[in-house]
């Protein structure tokens, strides 16, 4: 059988992906993120530092994409704890991929969202499941 989680392949996702194209990846998404009618609250709300965020979020996503180990963090904890449900993800995965595809193009905007989707999965269900709830895998393809 084959292993079709991307998340757990050696090397880059993509040989033309860079720390820099992340980073602008990153930076244009949660400029748009703060702005967006259902995302903006919730992201307000919860962070403090922008610059401080983008940083980290920008680590998260080289270690993810680049396999850069530059982010050591847990990032289901803090989403835990935000006021958030299936549209939200819907709506975060939307804007991730339509500001990835723009800067990147079609063909390495899809090794990020083949990521973001495995991530996006488990985080709705470690949600799902600390509400007491069984959600379904909706986004893994």
């Amino acid at each position: 059988m084959v292993n079709a989680n991307p998340l757990t392949q050696p090397g880059p996702a993509h040989p033309d992906i860079s720390d820099a194209s992340i980073a602008k990846v990153v930076a244009t998404f949660y400029g748009r993120a703060r702005e967006d009618e259902l995302l903006g609250p919730i992201f307000n709300r919860a962070v403090e530092d922008w610059d401080h965020h983008i940083a980290q979020i920008t680590d998260f996503w080289s270690s993810v994409l680049l396999r850069t180990g530059r982010y050591s963090g847990r990032p289901l904890n803090p989403h835990l704890r935000l006021p958030i449900d299936k549209p939200h993800f819907d709506r975060w995965l939307a804007l991730f991929e339509e500001t990835a595809t723009e800067i990147e193009g079609a063909e390495i905007a899809e090794a990020y969202m083949a990521r973001a989707r495995r991530i996006a999965e488990n985080f709705e269900l470690a949600i799902g499941n600390m509400r007491g709830e069984i959600w379904s895998p909706r986004h893994s393809r």
